[in-house]
């Protein structure tokens, strides 16, 4: 079932108003998350999103936030099945670093699933402004700040 465009244009507003309270919350407390970036390659491509938040012209892996319940490899695949529609992915651990991703303290949890296929994507337009496949070895620019380091460590 797909939204109506205002009720998407609404959505928007508020996550680009909940993104700034999160920097603002950052700035005051100064209490880790703990996040998640998937990697989805299939053969010499890499997907990657434009977030309709944030920094808008940038191409970023998708992933998100680790909720307290969840494992990191359990919080890609919720993340991966809310943003993108893709389910039964099989992630493997690249590795975990502590990081500031736009002046917010996180754990950032760094995963990887190879697929067989390029699946078909079911982009949520509240939260994806765009996603592309992208060769490795042409990334576009600009980029988020820590993703040619991650997708470097796929080599």
């Amino acid at each position: 079932m797909s939204m109506s465009a205002w009720r998407v244009a609404a959505m928007r507003r508020l996550y680009r108003v909940a993104w700034r309270g999160l920097q603002l919350r950052a700035a005051v407390w100064l209490q880790r998350s703990d996040g998640v970036k998937c990697a989805l390659t299939h053969g010499g491509e890499v997907l990657l999103v434009h977030h309709t938040y944030g920094r808008r012209d940038t191409w970023y892996l998708p992933g998100g936030r680790v909720r307290r319940s969840e494992t990191p490899l359990q919080g890609a695949a919720r993340e991966m099945e809310e943003e993108l529609g893709l389910r039964e992915l099989h992630f493997e651990v690249v590795g975990t670093f502590e990081t500031r991703l736009d002046r917010i303290a996180v754990r950032l949890t760094f995963v990887h699933a190879e697929l067989v296929q390029r699946p078909r994507l079911r982009v949520d337009p509240v939260e994806i402004g765009a996603a592309q496949w992208w060769v490795l070895d042409a990334l576009p620019a600009p980029l988020g700040s820590e993703e040619r380091a991650l997708i470097r460590m796929l080599r």
